[in-house]
Order: C-alpha cells, then sequence, then structure tokens
C-alpha cells in the first residue's frame, strides 16, 4: 500500500470561474479527509484559499464573516471570533492558517495542493 504523504504539492483543478465566483467561499474536500479540508473564498473578484478549520479550534472558516479593514481582507470564525488574513493567512492572535496558491487559468480555478481536491466529498456517490 502507498502512501499518499508521498504525493506532491501540484495544481488542482477546482472547476470554472464562472461557477465558483458564485459563492462568497466554498468548501473543497481533500482526499486526505476533513482536516486537509479547504475553503476557496471569492471576494472582490479575487479567489483565496486556506485551511478550512480553524487553526484555534477547528471551527468551519467557511461559514465565518469575512471582512476588509484598512485594505485587508480578513475571515473571522464563527466559533471565537478568531480573525485571519485571506492573503497570508495571519491572525491578530498570533495563528496561522495555512494558506494556498491560487491561479486562473483558461477559466478555471486551480489551487496548489498535495492531495487531490473536489467539490464533492471523496468515497460519496452522487444521486441524481
Amino acid at each position: 500500500m502507498t502512501s499518499l504523504e508521498d504525493e506532491s504539492v501540484s495544481w488542482r483543478l477546482i472547476g470554472p470561474v464562472s461557477e465558483l465566483s458564485k459563492k462568497q467561499c466554498r468548501l473543497i474536500y481533500s482526499s486526505d479527509g476533513r482536516d486537509a479540508d479547504v475553503c476557496l473564498f471569492h471576494v472582490n473578484g479575487e479567489f483565496f484559499a486556506m485551511d478550512a478549520r480553524c487553526a484555534h479550534s477547528g471551527g468551519p472558516l467557511c461559514d465565518g464573516d469575512i471582512e476588509e479593514a484598512d485594505g485587508v481582507l480578513q475571515v473571522f470564525c464563527p466559533w471565537h471570533d478568531y480573525d485571519f488574513n485571506l492573503k497570508t493567512g495571519k491572525s491578530s492572535t498570533g495563528l496561522q492558517q495555512q494558506v494556498f496558491e491560487v491561479k486562473l487559468e483558461d477559466d478555471n480555478v486551480y489551487v496548489k495542493h498535495a492531495s487531490e481536491l473536489s467539490l464533492q466529498p471523496f468515497g460519496q456517490v452522487k444521486e441524481n
């Protein structure tokens, strides 16, 4: 059995810009499981990606409020109101969220990540 940990970091296709720009935040599922899921934010025409679970106690950042203060976009964890800079992942509390590079190419959004990423949970069959 081979380990997924050996998989290299590479650009993962998430989906079309036209679809992903419709929501301010989407949960992107990781093949490595819940702790590796990613939030894809779309704010002011830009995409940002960071760990989906708050570095403080695992709160769902996709459910957080996004605010701009002094030109800095931040997401606030809905559990304890910890703030994280969308570009850097830094918090005024001293905590650090992992952020991921995002690129737009041929009208598609890509995120640089170590695992496979999907808009649907892995291991679940989509029912019609």
